[in-house]
């Protein structure tokens, strides 16, 4: 089966602070390193009591220490809240310290509301200039041409990995003509998955960085050993989704017995499309969900959202997933 990965929100849980988020995720990198996780990633979000990432290059740094070998790195940096410059330093500095171990994937979305963006002082159409952004990035962290004047220190001639993340055609495109990697967050965002596969494979130009194309595709799986205890967990994240809704973000909730005692009929419709990419059960369920998911999209890496509440049973679900990668 594919490579697996995983996506780690660090979800702040009722009862708990961003602290113990923090170490668990950094408990599951180690786990997930032993398993045979290929990488560890966690994104930019600002201004959301719910997820502890928002220093997203601090985090990496906390996980990378607590591990060996497991990549980690970021899912992503959402490159229009930041000068490309800072980024550069920023993980260039993360490549000195974990060399060999760091990715950085690029977002071209805020991570954001408006009112937050502001107090990022960052204008809106920032993300306009995203593809000038990350050819700008990786002049920095490249090679030091001669008469170049402004550096990245550390971060010149770090060669870190660029990743364009996406959830339309727009990213694929771009990914495709810069010979980068590409990752679809088809874990919130599913609609245009199959078509931006297509034409970021179609159109994808060889690069120094990547010589063919390379796709990574996101998805919600929980695993338990049982079909019935796994749809329990899954309520947590669709209780999270509800509240996108209603606009509401805030801590994680355990989970429910009757998921439709939480939401509305038309929260349940909204979040059954964001969450299509899912999914949900027993050892032999998910398996079947896997490989349906490989055949469909041809995926050579699944980066994964286990979303469960308890953090022992989170561990366990991953745990399962990694049996079953393996054959």
């Amino acid at each position: 089966m594919t490579e697996i990965s995983i996506l780690d929100l660090v979800r702040i849980r009722e009862g708990s602070d961003a602290r113990h988020a923090l170490d668990h995720a950094r408990d599951l990198a180690r786990h997930a390193e032993g398993w045979g996780y290929r990488r560890f990633w966690m994104a930019e979000h600002h201004n959301m009591s719910g997820i502890a990432s928002a220093a997203t290059s601090v985090a990496i740094s906390h996980v990378a220490a607590g591990t060996t070998s497991i990549r980690v790195g970021a899912g992503g940096i959402m490159l229009p809240n930041h000068s490309p410059l800072v980024i550069a330093e920023q993980f260039g500095t993360l490549e000195a310290l974990f060399p060999g171990r760091i990715d950085l994937g690029l977002g071209r979305a805020p991570g954001t509301d408006q009112p937050t963006l502001r107090a990022l002082r960052r204008a809106p159409s920032s993300a306009d200039s995203f593809p000038q952004d990350v050819l700008e990035l990786q002049m920095y962290l490249g090679p030091v041409m001669e008469g170049q004047r402004i550096r990245a220190v550390p971060g010149a001639n770090s060669r870190v990995p660029l990743w364009i993340l996406g959830s339309s055609t727009f990213g694929a495109a771009l990914a495709a003509e810069l010979g980068l990697p590409y990752a679809f967050a088809s874990h919130f965002a599913p609609d245009a998955l199959d078509l931006a596969l297509q034409i970021y494979r179609a159109r994808f130009k060889p690069s120094e960085q990547l010589g063919t194309s390379y796709a990574t595709v996101g998805v919600n799986i929980i695993a338990a050993e049982t079909d019935d205890e796994a749809r329990r967990l899954a309520t947590t994240q669709q209780m999270s989704v509800a509240d996108i809704f209603r606009g509401a973000r805030g801590l994680s909730h355990p989970p429910v017995d009757n998921i439709d005692d939480y939401w509305t009929p038309m929260e349940k419709a909204q979040a059954s499309r964001m969450l299509a990419c899912s999914i949900v059960g027993s050892p032999d369920t998910v398996r079947k969900g896997m490989e349906q998911l490989q055949q469909r999209t041809g995926a050579d890496e699944f980066i994964i959202v286990s979303d469960v509440f308890d953090h022992a049973k989170r561990l366990h679900s991953y745990e399962l997933i990694a049996e079953i990668a393996r054959g």
